[in-house]
């Protein structure tokens, strides 16, 4: 089983989308930089802001890619290929409109539900058998007003909703980072 190497938070850069659901991805990261100590600086040639974070099991990268979400694979598979770090050795935390606001779900692959920066991912990667970190968000309930929900900020209920999660899903970050990958599912999971 791969220890996971990298870390990546799906987001888009800028202060106009620094608050919008679609940045819960870079919020989980900044958390988790904060409790592990990790300082995050550009790196252009990861197309991303990046930290590494030294961890009992070995470096651990963080990544937030500045590419906008549609390109975010382009930071992934920079980085990815430059540390020589394979696709299984990946966790992608990212907004999820298919889960209930403040819900999240952990697992091994799948589809990208018609998610931008996971679609890109797969494709430059070449695979979609990379871990996910799903950050619930909840969904406007019409596909037509799914953009704008996504690139808007969350009411101070769900903010704080997403937020709970976030905090959940670091307190099951240490079974992730030990391989635990079923316990973790089953901690994340729970009510």
């Amino acid at each position: 089983m791969s220890a996971i190497k990298l870390i990546v938070g799906l987001g888009n850069p800028g202060k106009e989308y620094e608050q919008t659901r679609h940045n819960a991805g870079f919020w989980f990261l900044d958390e988790l930089a904060w409790q592990w100590q990790a300082v995050f600086k550009e790196e252009k040639k990861f197309f991303g802001e990046v930290a590494r974070a030294a961890r009992s099991e070995g470096d651990v990268w963080l990544l937030k890619p500045t590419t906008f979400m549609n390109r975010s694979g382009q930071a992934v598979a920079a980085l990815a290929q430059f540390y020589k770090i394979k696709p299984e050795e990946i966790l992608v935390v990212h907004d999820e409109l298919d889960i209930a606001c403040g819900r999240i779900k952990f697992k091994l692959g799948g589809g990208n539900g018609g998610h931008n920066g996971l679609k890109d991912t797969q494709a430059r990667l070449g695979t979609p058998d990379f871990y996910r970190l799903r950050l619930g968000i909840g969904h406007p309930g019409e596909k037509a007003l799914v953009v704008g929900y996504v690139l808007n900020k969350p009411s101070a209920e769900d903010r704080q909703k997403i937020d709970d999660s976030i905090a959940k899903a670091l307190q099951g970050m240490p079974r992730v980072m030990a391989g635990e990958f079923e316990d973790a599912m089953r901690e994340m999971h729970s009510k």
